[in-house]
């Protein structure tokens, strides 16, 4: 019986150490645990600061901040479990396995999602532009993380994978603060070059639209078949391109018929032989 007694006591003593020294690191890595939340918390908040201050992007500054505030936690709950004795490097090498598992899966999704970020990262176009990309024309309405959604010139939406985008070309139409507008025109064989200039000249002039400089380009492009090709190339502001573009169409037939200049359409001549 005293050799049970002895026993008992000395496996409670033991358990009494145990428990004191596991309580100690326990204790110890609760309170490292929650300091290292508070500052986790900090750095967050100075960090949502300075996107604020540099203008970031909302989605990329939501996303940024989220990826930060996942990998602070993540470290700081691997610190405690090697504080209370957990094993960190199996479970490391579990996480970096499943890691590796779930990106092969995901495969397609990881490489618009990398777009994403470099499309919010490096600005080739933002919400508000016009762009054509994958044989698309329209607004930008929203850039994802994922896709990018537009909405064509005919109000239909588009939902295009960042993927594609950030590998693929995107022509930016309307960033640059003026464009050129390159229109073409025909003439008859029999009209007079110079007076066609002219007219052209004095239509350009009337619209208040197109900007004096540069100066805009008229000269002769092609002779054609059934007509002699005149190339327009006046300049504008962005947002004044298509009102120009088809403004100017309008006013060049208008003009053309009052000096009466032939817009040709396309002809053949047809010679009957006759058999001897």
């Amino acid at each position: 019986m005293e050799m049970n007694v002895s026993t008992i006591e000395r496996y409670a003593t033991m358990l009494g150490d145990l428990a004191v020294q596991f309580g100690t690191k326990l204790l110890v890595a609760i309170i490292v645990l929650l300091v290292g939340l508070w500052v986790v918390k900090r750095i967050l908040k100075l960090f949502d600061l300075a996107m604020q201050r540099k203008k970031v992007e909302i989605t990329l500054h939501q996303f940024l901040l989220s990826i930060v505030g996942i990998l602070l936690k993540s470290i700081l709950i691997i610190i405690f479990a090697s504080m209370v004795g957990v094993e960190t490097t199996s479970l490391i090498a579990v996480l970096g396995a499943a890691g590796l598992a779930v990106g092969l899966a995901l495969q397609g999704s990881l490489s618009n999602f990398a777009g994403g970020i470099l499309i919010l990262f490096f600005k080739p176009f933002k919400a508000g532009d016009v762009i054509d990309a994958q044989g698309y024309v329209g607004v930008v309405q929203e850039i994802q993380i994922f896709n990018t959604i537009l909405l064509t010139l005919d109000n239909q939406r588009v939902i295009i994978p960042n993927g594609l985008l950030s590998n693929g070309c995107v022509k930016n139409i309307f960033v640059e603060p003026t464009r050129r507008v390159d229109l073409t025109f025909g003439i008859s064989y029999g009209d007079d070059i110079k007076k066609a200039k002219e007219v052209l000249q004095s239509v350009l002039d009337a619209d208040e639209r197109i900007l004096k400089s540069p100066a805009a380009d008229i000269f002769v492009s092609a002779h054609a078949d059934s007509s002699v090709n005149l190339l327009v190339r006046p300049w504008t502001d962005s947002e004044n391109y298509w009102p120009v573009y088809f403004g100017v169409i309008e006013e060049v037939k208008l003009a053309f018929d009052r000096e009466n200049i032939t817009i040709p359409f396309p002809q053949r001549d047809v010679h009957m032989i006759q058999p001897k």
